[in-house]
């Protein structure tokens, strides 16, 4: 069953995002607090696929007010290919569509040959014509795992 995310689904998430190889997570931004902070900012847009009381994936999902953006999009390998991917990137772009947000943006790390295979087939258009720039305020606070 796919519902909006909440921040009772925290630990729930985190343990699926750490349990993702090649996941990046960030100690600040991904912690109960950040999550917490992002959840209040865009109460409508977050996505868990919850299974038998398990967590098996999940979208975390905002925008600004003009341009919305995808992160932390993954499904459990041993449920994948079941179309769960999907289902939620459609409940969450038409959580979107709902606050008039009409673009969506994402970052895919190079080497995640599965998530860019995902957002190729999803029909995602992989963009050539721009640089992504990146600038750590609090360098103490990133953590990657």
């Amino acid at each position: 069953m796919i519902r909006k995310m909440i921040i009772e689904d925290y630990d729930k998430v985190y343990k699926l995002w750490t349990s993702i190889e090649g996941f990046a997570i960030r100690s600040l931004d991904d912690s109960y607090e950040g999550i917490e902070r992002f959840l209040k900012r865009n109460p409508n847009t977050s996505v868990v696929y919850e299974e038998n009381n398990e967590i098996i994936g999940a979208i975390l999902c905002g925008h600004d007010g003009r341009q919305g953006c995808f992160y932390h999009v993954c499904v459990d390998k041993n449920h994948r290919n079941r179309g769960i991917g999907h289902e939620m990137v459609k409940i969450a772009l038409d959580a979107l569509k709902e606050e008039k947000i009409n673009k969506v943006n994402l970052v895919a790390f190079t080497q995640n040959e599965v998530g860019n295979t995902f957002w190729s087939e999803l029909g995602w258009q992989f963009r050539k014509d721009l640089n992504n720039y990146d600038f750590t305020i609090r360098e103490d606070k990133i953590t990657v795992v």
